[in-house]
């Protein structure tokens, strides 16, 4: 408590104490949401879970709210153009920042990769079925499938900035058209076309994230919204992103309305969750759909700003989002595992309740469902929530030559290429194929090559031109 007392007392009078607030608060939401809505049952006699949503078709429209992806992606891009602005007005440079930037995501992602690892290499030699161990591990992995993306708009985070001083808010719009582009040939064909959406979707609500540092900026300092970036200030006037409660309002407006249009009118689904049978998933990919919704989440967020402004100024809510953001990553990373590690347990005691969804014993399990898994989380991220918490930036290195500087950055893309190819070769392998660790053995390769290569990087190695 007195670290966080410490933590708090030194936050900076201008840092947007909202935007942790919202991180905290959609990483909750993904965890309580994957837990509440998963169903247990038991398949060929092993427990087996899947989503409930099928039985549940009332609940659809709540996702409109539940699904908080896009939430992240525009907290994450209002942290990253923040932070990235600070490290250029310090004369560094967006390579620097790049690889600094990749060591609070890769610690904990590769302790949870090394862990699963160890326990499935543990379980194939005490002879469990390889392809059930990569069954368990392969769910214990879902949430990496945000990570890809999300790995991919950091490290994108540099050249995106260039186009958004350059072009503003067009930037977004353009991104919004491919996506309807590949929703056309998800919808009329080829269906390859909507893969990038998994690219353009998550990237333009980035964008608005960078819109939004770029507005909040401005209102604290009229006369120089971009301190320290001589390029930012010397760009074009070109359009902001309006904060307040009017423009909050339009564009909850417009995102309802578009979304009703979309989905209940139009040929998307009222869920932004996966539903098993369903013909289309606005979630993967990201469809017209879903950001609508996020349109929608975004005025909901300008019109909260302000209240939610003066709360975080009192001490304890601004100590218990401090607490959760040390440690958010960690929190998200391990959920499924608590889940898994849960039922694996019921199941040995021969205690685990299998009530058919919507009945008044399913609904009865759900509280204390949440409180046990509650509590084996807490349980994980006491152990591997220091990880990351204790996350420290490197000593700073010496000036690098122009080839050092070509050197550094062409390694960087090489690392975070490596991290991407390693999460989406797992995630892409068939999730029953028989994996004595768990993992595909390219994709443990290439994503600790990454890994490894961005850590040698962040010890100053090859800073030297």
């Amino acid at each position: 408590m007195r670290r966080l007392r410490q933590l708090a007392e030194r936050t900076p009078p201008g840092r947007e104490r909202y935007v942790d607030l919202l991180r905290a608060l959609a990483i909750t939401m993904v965890v309580l949401g994957h837990w509440g809505v998963t169903a247990i049952g038991y398949d060929h006699g092993r427990p087996a879970g899947h989503s409930a949503l099928a039985d549940l078709p009332w609940a659809w429209p709540l996702t409109w709210l539940a699904q908080v992806m896009p939430v992240f992606f525009l907290v994450g891009g209002y942290a990253n153009a923040a932070s990235l602005a600070a490290r250029r007005g310090r004369g560094g440079t967006a390579t620097g920042w790049l690889v600094d930037r990749s060591a609070r995501l890769v610690r904990p992602t590769t302790t949870l990769l090394l862990v699963l690892a160890t326990g499935a290499a543990v379980a194939s030699a005490r002879g469990a079925d390889p392809a059930q161990v990569r069954t368990v591990v392969w769910f214990a992995t879902i949430p990496l499938w945000f990570l890809v993306a999300y790995f991919v708009v950091v490290a994108l985070t540099p050249p995106m900035t260039a186009l958004h001083r350059r072009f503003g808010l067009a930037v977004p719009v353009v991104l919004v058209a491919l996506v309807a582009l590949g929703d056309l040939g998800r919808l009329l064909g080829p269906a390859v076309l909507a893969d990038g959406n998994y690219l353009f979707a998550w990237l333009a609500v980035h964008q608005l994230g960078f819109a939004w540092f770029d507005a909040s900026r401005s209102a604290a300092h009229p006369a120089d919204p971009h301190p320290g970036v001589a390029a930012e200030r010397a760009g074009p006037r070109r359009r902001r992103l309006p904060l307040g409660r009017r423009a909050g309002g339009t564009l909850l407006a417009v995102g309802l309305t578009a979304l009703v249009l979309l989905t209940v009118v139009g040929p998307y689904p009222v869920a932004m969750l996966h539903v098993p049978g369903e013909r289309l998933d606005n979630a993967a990919p990201p469809s017209l759909a879903l950001l609508a919704a996020a349109t929608a989440q975004l005025g909901l967020i300008l019109l909260l700003r302000r209240p939610a402004g003066r709360w975080l100024r009192r001490p304890g809510p601004w100590q218990a989002v401090i607490a959760v953001n040390a440690v958010v990553l960690t929190v998200f990373l391990w959920h499924l595992t608590a889940a898994i590690l849960l039922i694996g347990l019921l199941d040995a005691l021969g205690v685990l309740p299998t009530p058919p969804v919507g009945s008044a014993a399913w609904w009865g399990w759900r509280v204390p469902w949440l409180l046990a898994l509650t509590v084996v989380l807490a349980a994980l991220v006491a152990v591997f929530g220091p990880v990351e918490a204790r996350t420290r930036r490197p000593p700073p290195t010496g000036p690098a030559g122009d080839g050092g500087r070509r050197r550094r950055t062409t390694l960087a893309v090489l690392g975070y290429a490596g991290l991407v190819a390693g999460l989406l070769l797992n995630s892409l392998a068939p999730k029953a194929a028989p994996e004595p660790l768990g993992l595909p053995v390219p994709a443990v390769v290439a994503y600790l090559a990454g890994a490894g290569l961005l850590r040698l990087l962040r010890s100053g190695w090859g800073s030297r031109g």
